[in-house]
């Protein structure tokens, strides 16, 4: 029957890894998707015949996924292709200096010992050790476990007073970072880590360098066939297990019958009963479908993170192009002064490169390939929206950068844009922010929604505005969490990170 039936509402990453893993555990589950296709931000567009990603374009903590294809006794190595890069990222400096990150830490203290010189590597080695030991401490409280607690942090005050003190929450990240290390090179890529979950490095909390141990040290992999062949295989695994992904099945509302779950209401006011709803949507998109008495259990609207200014350009092949460029300006913090304390975008943009052949392997044209652009912005005012021509001047910075940097050639073309203001319309509640709620004061984590929602029985949340937070691993624990909560409530048996470590192939 229709009504025992769990309904998942978007089909995200976030949507995707719940209803596989409540598929996995004998559930019955429909994921309702408004678009056409899955994915949610990781979606793609046709150009000219080719598949290009306009999502994220990096995977990292690929033990997530792991776990979350285990939960159907799947190996990942099975169901996707990791492609390490080697070396991934290089980072174009505004004065002409050129640094490359590898995947493993120590070439990359290689490269900095070339190019910046020996102080510098040593600085990036001692700030290395300083975000592992963050990353240690904090990920089974903040990212692994259930929404942290002022009552969960207190206890580990008392039991773990030093781990309390490695996450280092007192200080801002810029602050951390400028305390360990002098190279302005360096200080500018390890505050670009707050973009990672669209922050402002001068105001979030220090915990989040541990994002540089992550990626410096665990390693950033593109994926075989791109981000979107993993949207397919976790299709793929939840429709073999029985679930439904039901694609142009727009929802306006949760329904919720004496303040418990009980289904959604279609556009149109078609009814879908359920006996749970697991929501992968902004919660903002949750709140305002509620009446006022249940839109009392969510946390206040929240700042919001970042969104973006994308492109993609149709680019003549460069020899000395890697996967991933990013393109600095010459004063980096100012970009964060734009977007956070004057609500505009940034005068001069860094901007972000992704050569998806190179990166994820896509197929490409005879005589060019596609590159994917973004550079940071602001999110959508609550009320209103921003003059188009503001998102015209930000696209006219961003040429300009690439230009400046040597990276535009002769019949290059820019074939496709998307501005906050697209983001917006496209995901209901977000204001076009990527990541959910900006991490810019030392209690974001704690205000950040938990996955099961206090005082609504039957709803849960999996998204990047739900724990743990925006990105591609952090939305699949978001959903895993969520199911976990839903099968605890239920009485099955709760999941188990072991997050092992996949092969690459």
């Amino acid at each position: 029957m229709a009504e025992r039936e769990v309904l998942v509402v978007g089909a995200g990453v976030g949507g995707l890894a719940a209803a596989l893993a409540l598929a996995a555990r004998g559930l019955a589950v429909r994921v309702l998707e408004a678009g056409p296709r899955p994915g949610g931000k990781a979606g793609t567009i046709e150009l000219d015949g080719i598949r290009v990603e306009t999502g994220p374009s990096v995977l990292t903590l690929p033990e997530v996924f792991a776990d979350v294809f285990a939960r159907a006794g799947l190996r990942l190595a099975d169901v996707i292709g990791l492609r390490r890069l080697d070396p991934g990222f290089r980072y174009r400096y505004a004065d002409g200096c050129v640094l490359d990150v590898a995947h493993e830490a120590e070439q990359t203290l290689a490269n900095v010992r070339s190019t910046l010189g020996p102080a510098a590597a040593g600085e990036l080695a001692g700030f290395l050790a300083y975000s592992r030991r963050i990353w240690e401490a904090a990920a089974p409280h903040f990212v692994l476990g259930p929404a942290p607690t002022w009552t969960a942090m207190a206890g580990m005050a008392l039991r773990h007073p030093r781990a309390l003190a490695a996450v280092d929450p007192l200080r801002s990240m810029a602050a951390g970072i400028d305390r360990q290390v002098r190279d302005p090179y360096l200080r500018m890529l390890l505050r670009r880590y707050a973009t990672y979950n669209g922050s402002d490095p001068r105001h979030a909390p220090a915990t989040l360098n541990c994002i540089a141990h992550v990626e410096l040290a665990l390693g950033g992999y593109g994926i075989a066939g791109g981000v979107f062949a993993l949207i397919e295989a976790l299709v793929s695994a939840i429709e073999t297990r029985g679930g439904v992904i039901e694609c142009g099945a727009k929802v306006d509302r949760v329904l919720l019958d004496g303040g418990v779950a009980a289904g959604v209401v279609l556009a149109g006011g078609a009814v879908r009963h359920s006996r749970a709803v697991v929501v992968n949507a902004d919660v903002e998109w949750l709140r305002t479908g509620l009446d006022p008495q249940a839109a009392r259990q969510l946390p206040g609207p929240p700042a919001p993170s970042m969104s973006a200014w994308n492109g993609v350009v149709r680019s003549a092949r460069r020899a000395d192009r890697l996967p991933h460029e990013v393109l600095f300006p010459a004063d980096y913090d100012a970009e964060f002064a734009d977007i956070f304390d004057r609500d505009r975008p940034p005068a001069a943009p860094t901007v972000y490169l992704c050569a998806q052949q190179r990166c994820h392997g896509l197929a490409s044209w005879s005589d060019a390939e596609p590159v994917f652009v973004m550079a940071n912005a602001p999110a959508e005012p609550s009320l209103g929206a921003r003059a188009p021509q503001v998102w015209d001047q930000l696209e006219t910075a961003v040429l300009q950068r690439i230009q400046a940097a040597g990276q535009w050639s002769q019949g290059d073309a820019l074939m496709w844009r998307r501005s906050p203001a697209d983001l917006a319309a496209a995901f209901p509640g977000s204001r076009g922010a990527i990541y959910g709620a900006a991490s810019n004061d030392r209690f974001a984590a704690f205000k950040r929604p938990p996955n099961r929602v206090p005082g609504l029985p039957g709803v849960y949340l999996a998204s990047g505005s739900a724990h743990p937070g925006g990105g591609l691993p952090m939305v699949a624990l978001s959903g895993l969490a969520a199911a976990d909560c839903l099968s605890g409530d239920l009485g099955l048996l709760s999941g188990d990170l072991g997050l092992a470590k996949p092969p690459v192939t």
